[in-house]
């Protein structure tokens, strides 16, 4: 599952983990991400010495067995990670699903965590780029859900993603216990209060974010990336 930041992304985590039948993995590349670009992120030095450091080794294991021989191997993963000096060739191994949300509620999500974002921060951009590089070796786009559809209907669109990977969807996915999770990864004390206050996903959002300035003409830049994906999402 490939998203840029803020994005339900660990919400739909908790949501595959509570399945029974899926490992799940919190950001495979953030540690070998981090080292690589030297990028300030809150939490940057525990990330780092928590994870694996070498994107070779996690590309590996990416594609490797699964964990306690589950089937399936849920792997939340964020686009802006993936930077090009990353050999992402491992993807072919994987079947990749595209994770959107508005950027208007990205960034007003992501300036309470980390000020100042930058485009290269909040994802669009690689996730455009990479939704192109799966859709031309398959010859098809792939599968792309919103994360404004999972609130309004979490079980009818849980139950179109489950149907479009092939995988039963159960009622399960719809709820999880309160507070952190074994499988957080280091960072989750800083980014995941407030999921880690939920039992399952949020009410439908309201209207989008009013947001001025720097932020606003970062949206009108990640915009047309969310449109165009958009216009393949499940319905």
């Amino acid at each position: 599952m490939w998203s840029g930041p803020r994005n339900l992304s660990t919400a739909m985590m908790y949501a595959f983990a509570a399945r029974g039948d899926a490992a799940v993995w919190d950001e495979p590349f953030y540690a070998a991400y981090l080292a690589a670009t030297g990028i300030a992120h809150p939490m940057a030095a525990e990330v780092i010495a928590a994870g694996e450091r070498d994107p070779a080794k996690v590309a590996a294991a990416c594609t490797g067995a699964i964990p306690e021989a589950k089937p399936i191997w849920y792997q939340k993963h964020m686009t802006l990670h993936m930077i090009p000096a990353f050999d992402r060739g491992f993807m072919a191994g994987l079947t990749n699903v595209f994770l959107i949300r508005h950027p208007a509620r990205v960034v007003a999500s992501y300036a309470r965590k980390r000020e100042n974002p930058t485009l290269d921060d909040i994802g669009f951009v690689q996730q455009a780029e990479l939704f192109d590089q799966v859709a031309d070796r398959l010859g098809r786009a792939p599968v792309v859900i919103d994360s404004a559809d999972i609130r309004d209907d979490p079980k009818g669109r849980l139950a179109a993603l489950c149907s479009a990977l092939g995988i039963a969807f159960t009622d399960r996915m719809l709820s999880w216990p309160a507070g952190p999770k074994p499988y957080d990864g280091a960072w989750a004390p800083h980014w995941y209060n407030a999921v880690h206050a939920s039992t399952g996903f949020d009410e439908p959002e309201g209207e989008l974010p009013a947001l001025e300035g720097d932020a606003a003409r970062l949206v009108e830049l990640a915009l047309p990336h969310y449109e165009r994906l958009r216009r393949h999402s499940i319905l």
